[in-house]
């Protein structure tokens, strides 16, 4: 299945790409889907279903909000975060709610969102099915699987996943395969994933969207370290970014920039994303929102403490490197792995975001392709094996931590490989079928049911 960088990097909204993106998107397709079926006006109730990993731990991730707002036609690329609160209550208390904003049917929250918490489809951990009825009978029924980062297959898709593809002029189906394509054409990894985009529109369209993809990161951070208070949900966690921005803000400009000082900033960066993620604030799935702090805080990192523009050049340049190497390495993780934590844990999301970080960061200090491999091998290899066991089913103890941990190793792996020359024992192509082998073996209370782990033996928050 091949992919734009643009699918890896989507604005979308708090907290889970997997649980609060994915379902929005799937359920705002379903009523789009009634309409293309002219049976949207018939309706006169509908029901979802939840399944496995969206039912155990959908209320802490906001899949019943993102389900109601996907049914009213809501977008998460486009949606009024400030907005959900009124609308949730307004369903709630009127026991109605407009399909598509076209259609008033009634929708009684506890009877109408069904979760099965025993009960998994065979296809995929995060199944979910939607029907529709009128007068008792039903109209129309759909399954839709959120396989990960905010990306959505309907049933019928699913069973062809492997078929689904957009032609690309360089596709490569491994990082062996990528490598060689490089090598071939004498161009960068970012260079190639730049060809590979052109296929779809401009190369100056593509560095201005991913401008806006880096504006939009930059601002999840300032935000975040301006936002106070105590994060939704119940366990009353504190935000911490914006009092760590104050404090660090009063050093001296020469202690910001020494040693272990910056690495405050970094996981300051970090905390400050995921903190608005944890909070449905607006962010972008990089490549899952529970990982979503990793790549702003590299990036962040390389702008305020690296970037030299008369040795690395213009900024939206290298950003737009940065991205596009990254992304080169989501492909591999997406396609022969996966970016879903409740199919392969936290792994396949903090792991991924480092792998993919290391390689954006290698790049844009002027690694070779070799260097940029041996990063992003670097950044999985030493996060094999991490579960996804959010406390509360909530995307904040240890998730928000976890995104500092993850930045901080994908700066030290950048390092260690531009320090070598390129050459390494294990290829990223074996980390990443490790990764995904260790995801098969990993117990399924490991992998986002908050069955296992931290989520049921840590004190009591």
């Amino acid at each position: 299945m091949s992919i734009s960088v643009f699918e890896l990097f989507k604005i979308g909204v708090g907290p889970s790409s997997s649980h609060t993106v994915g379902p929005m998107v799937a359920a705002r397709q379903f009523v789009r889907d009634l309409a293309d079926r002219q049976q949207l006006q018939n309706t006169d109730r509908v029901q979802v279903h939840l399944y496995g990993s969206l039912a155990l731990t959908g209320i802490g991730h906001g899949t019943d909000m993102a389900v109601l707002m996907g049914l009213l036609g809501e977008a998460p690329d486009t949606i009024d975060v400030d907005a959900i609160d009124h609308k949730l209550a307004q369903i709630d208390q009127e026991r109605q709610l407009r399909l598509n904003l076209d259609k008033n049917i009634r929708f009684v929250r506890d009877r109408d969102l069904v979760l099965h918490m025993e009960e998994f489809l065979p296809q995929h951990a995060n199944g979910m099915t939607c029907q529709a009825y009128a007068d008792g009978e039903l109209l129309f029924e759909r399954s839709y699987f959120s396989i990960g980062g905010g990306f959505v297959l309907s049933e019928e898709d699913f069973a062809h996943k492997d078929q689904i593809a957009t032609l690309l002029p360089y596709d490569f189906n491994s990082a062996k395969q990528l490598m060689e394509l490089c090598e071939k054409h004498h161009w960068s990894i970012a260079e190639l994933a730049m060809a590979n985009e052109k296929a779809f529109r401009s190369e100056e369209e593509i560095k201005q969207q991913l401008w806006n993809i880096w504006e939009v990161m930059n601002s999840s951070i300032q935000r975040g370290c301006r936002e106070q208070g105590l994060l939704p949900g119940g366990l009353n966690v504190r935000r911490r970014a914006a009092e760590l921005y104050r404090e660090l803000s009063k050093q001296p400009e020469e202690e910001r920039n020494q040693g272990l000082a910056i690495l405050d900033w970094v996981s300051l960066f970090a905390l400050a994303v995921n903190e608005e993620n944890a909070a449905r604030g607006r962010i972008v799935t990089s490549p899952t929102n529970g990982a979503a702090g990793v790549i702003p805080a590299v990036i962040a990192y390389y702008v305020q403490f690296v970037h030299n523009p008369e040795k690395h050049g213009e900024l939206k340049d290298q950003v737009a490197k940065f991205l596009l190497t990254a992304g080169a390495i989501g492909m591999l993780f997406k396609r022969n792995a996966s970016i879903s934590a409740a199919e392969v844990g936290c792994q396949g999301e903090i792991g991924v975001a480092c792998s993919m970080a290391s390689a954006g960061l290698a790049a844009v200090q002027g690694g070779s392709n070799q260097q940029i491999e041996n990063a992003a091998e670097i950044g999985m290899e030493h996060n094999l094996g991490l579960t996804c066991d959010p406390i509360g089913g909530l995307v904040q103890v240890p998730c928000i931590e976890r995104n500092t941990m993850g930045a901080v190793k994908a700066i030290n792996a950048a390092r260690l490989s531009l320090r070598g020359d390129g050459a390494h024992i294990v290829p990223l192509d074996s980390v990443i079928e490790t990764m995904r082998q260790t995801g098969v073996d990993m117990q399924s209370k490991y992998k986002e049911t908050s069955l296992g782990g931290l989520a049921v033996n840590a004190v009591n928050c």
